[in-house]
């Protein structure tokens, strides 16, 4: 297997950089090249979770045959009729925009949204190329920028691996799959579906690609155990979190529950936590592998507030490249599900239905007969 990754379109090394920073138009050393074995846990699949799954994988196959001239275009199109119809998550994602972007019209922020649904469109496009025949070929179309911060970080601590902190942010999918395509490790933290053959389905995908799978109930161990072999293990930081689990940090403002295992285990490991976001360029077709600079820890000795304060920056690196491409952003996720204890719920008016459900359920079973 080669080493040599060409990154003379995205990168140029400043001319003042000092000469231990130098990153060669052939990659660098540091990245942790992609070993044959794989920790992945497989999930068993029942009789019909097969079918579908090997239906779903036929289907992918044959839809990668259509050129890109029509496929783009019918990504696009699907992503414009789901913004028309997907009212519950509409709502949603304009509940979040108007806490995110409070300065903006009603108009601008329906725009981003709408965007966004666009994006989602295209991500599916390029979906069907990356689960079908020619999925090699998407790596072209993806270019890296800052490697400058990758190589200080892995350069810092040799041999710990590093923690990619990313978001559900262009095109998520591709992000880790590009990088592996290039032929080096990289590992996902992943929550498994309860759509079984779904799940499979993207597991295939992500695997064929060369990403190697963590499953989240067994990941604190697993993680560990990867960044001691020296690898980049992704960690989605975007979603929200178990009330057991959270953390409750700024994210835009309003008070989001942030899981703090992740933070825990960078403070554990001592591996450095580097945001990475795949960027999609003007032409619409084209990504860059975005590498921003990794964040510093704090290490007070009182460890609830380091978990405190740590989880409150890596939010905000998240944060930050929103605000720059927010129209690239997944906008429908309920991000403040989870309120602080005392707090008014965000999307209330899933309470109120939820409430109304279950006094209209009371009065019909206490109804005389």
């Amino acid at each position: 297997m080669s080493n040599a990754i060409d990154y003379r379109d995205s990168f140029t090394e400043p001319k003042d950089a000092p000469a231990e920073d130098a990153v060669s138009n052939t990659g660098i050393p540091e990245f942790p090249l992609k070993r044959p074995e794989r920790r992945s846990q497989p999930v068993e699949l029942d009789l019909r979770s097969k079918v579908l799954f090997w239906l779903f994988s036929v289907t992918l196959h044959v839809l990668s045959l259509i050129p890109d001239f029509i496929l783009y275009p019918l990504g696009e199109i699907g992503g414009k009729i789901a913004y028309r119809l997907d009212r519950r998550h509409i709502r949603i994602g304009l509940k979040n925009l108007e806490l995110a972007f409070p300065e903006k019209t009603q108009a601008e922020r329906e725009c981003i949204l709408r965007d966004s649904y666009v994006n989602l469109g295209r991500s599916a496009a390029e979906y069907v190329r990356l689960g079908g025949f020619f999925y090699r070929r998407l790596k072209r179309r993806v270019t890296y920028q800052g490697l400058i911060h990758f190589a200080r970080a892995l350069r810092a601590k040799p041999g710990s691996g590093a923690l990619v902190l990313t978001a559900h942010f262009g095109n998520f999918e591709l992000l880790l799959a590009a990088h592996a395509l290039h032929g080096y490790e990289i590992s996902l933290v992943h929550h498994t579906q309860r759509f079984l053959a779904g799940d499979a389905l993207m597991t295939f995908i992500r695997e064929r690609a060369g990403v190697d799978i963590i499953r989240k109930h067994s990941a604190a161990r697993a993680v560990l155990r990867a960044l001691k072999d020296g690898d980049l293990v992704g960690i989605p930081y975007d979603q929200n979190a178990k009330r057991s689990e959270a953390v409750f940090v700024p994210f835009f403002g309003e008070a989001a529950a942030t899981a703090g295992a992740v933070t825990r285990l960078a403070m554990i490991s001592g591996a450095p936590v580097v945001p990475v976001f795949l960027v999609r360029q003007p032409d619409q077709r084209h990504h860059r592998i975005v590498i921003r600079e990794a964040i510093s820890l704090q290490r007070s000795g009182d460890t609830d507030s380091d978990v405190l304060e740590n989880t409150r920056r890596f939010v905000k690196a998240v944060e930050d490249i929103v605000r720059e491409h927010p129209s690239q952003f997944l906008w429908t996720h309920r991000r403040y599900k989870t309120r602080p204890r005392g707090s008014a719920p965000i999307y209330d008016w899933e309470v109120r239905r939820k409430h109304s459900g279950r006094t209209l359920g009371a009065a019909t079973r206490k109804r005389p007969q």
